[in-house]
């Protein structure tokens, strides 16, 4: 009773609830579909963490400088690394010149003497029919446009675009220029003088110095462990190496004589230059025999007269192509000479773009040499490390 005889009215006034109206009406604007974390953990060493990507910043970044070195150094480099690729080659012709007491001098002469011959027989037999073509130069590129006659409709849609997109003064025609071609490839195939020269000198002083290296590379490890390890890291490289490039070489004669041979049939000229061409060519793998049968089509398309005709020959490397790539090969190299195709293939990748077409010879042999120092470094049934 209040005071003065007055009953104070009480009433309960009910809040809205809040919580739950503010949750329905955030599940109704939540999507259907959220992104769930199950589960979630603190971080229980925050420093480790951080210490970590510092370290793997720092590789990164060293990395990133080693390529650019790479890419910077590359007229140095190209050649010093191609003789070193070559030298490892022929180190087991140099061992065993040592244990039949041959002096290092006259093995090396000898070893160095036949790579020029080869380099220079090589340069023999493609020159002539380079040069022939170079000079055709014109008259190639006017049957090339006779015969492709079929392309005209697409290439002339195709000229209405780009006339549609650039200016004026940036269109330009859409015709083959084989000299455009030739020669920025002549510029990038063929070696500066400077270059042969460095790679020539540095592989005689290889072949002289092989054991001179050895010792230097050895010596650089103070334990007895590490320097047995690069040891067998030498020794695995030239085993590894020259094997399956002496395997790669002798596939590669039977293909080059299989193209030779598709040339002659379908009436292509200089057969012999083909043939050549094929087994260079073959020893880059993908990009090599794309190239031979792009080179078999532009070159049947001036000699013959029609499109079907020009196809005989591309066709018939394409079979033989086919028929050693996915059978003789994998059936001679067997599991031991066995490299993942996807590393081959970024191998490839990678030093082309950096090195150029020398960079594609050189991809497969550095792959080589890599694979062999992990697999020392890295071996399999290695026991874990306690932590």
């Amino acid at each position: 009773m209040e005071p003065g005889g007055t009953k104070a009215s009480i009433r309960r006034v009910e809040k809205p609830d809040v919580s739950r109206s503010a949750s329905g009406a955030s599940n109704a604007g939540q999507p259907r579909f959220a992104l769930t974390v199950s589960d979630p953990q603190p971080m229980t060493e925050v420093a480790r963490f951080w210490r970590t990507a510092a370290q793997s910043a720092t590789i990164g970044m060293f990395v990133i400088l080693l390529i650019v070195g790479l890419s910077l150094a590359r007229p140095l480099l190209l050649p010093v690394a191609s003789a070193f690729v070559v030298s490892m080659m022929l180190g087991p012709l140099s061992a065993r010149a040592e244990r039949y007491k041959i002096p290092s001098l006259l093995s090396a002469i000898i070893l160095w003497l036949l790579v020029i011959g080869v380099f220079y027989g090589v340069i023999a037999l493609l020159a002539s029919p380079v040069v022939e073509w170079i000079g055709k130069a014109p008259d190639i590129g006017r049957n090339i446009q006779e015969k492709l006659h079929v392309l005209d409709r697409p290439l002339a849609s195709l000229q209405e675009v780009r006339d549609a997109l650039l200016p004026s003064e940036k269109k330009g025609d859409l015709g083959v220029d084989i000299i455009s071609f030739v020669q920025p490839a002549l510029l990038i195939v063929t070696p500066a003088i400077g270059q042969t020269f460095i790679f020539f000198g540095t592989l005689f002083f290889m072949l002289l110095g092989r054991s001179e290296l050895r010792r230097v590379a050895v010596a650089f490890f103070d334990e007895r462990e590490a320097r047995l390890r690069m040891l067998k890291i030498m020794n695995d490289v030239e085993h590894n190496l020259t094997g399956y490039l002496s395997v790669v070489a002798i596939i590669n004669i039977a293909v080059g004589i299989c193209g030779g041979v598709a040339a002659w049939v379908a009436g292509l000229p200089d057969p012999v230059a083909w043939a050549v061409l094929a087994f260079i060519l073959n020893f880059i793998p993908y990009i090599g025999a794309l190239i031979m049968e792009a080179g078999l089509f532009m070159v049947g398309l001036v000699t013959f007269p029609t499109l079907t005709h020009a196809l005989l020959a591309p066709l018939l490397f394409l079979g033989l192509a086919t028929l050693e790539g996915h059978f003789i090969t994998p059936s001679i190299m067997g599991r031991k000479f066995t490299l993942n195709p996807l590393t081959v293939f970024l191998s490839l990748v990678f030093w082309t773009w950096l090195w150029g077409p020398v960079g594609a010879f050189l991809a497969v042999p550095l792959l080589v040499m890599a694979l062999v120092a992990v697999g020392h470094i890295f071996p399999k049934d290695e026991p874990e490390l306690p932590a």
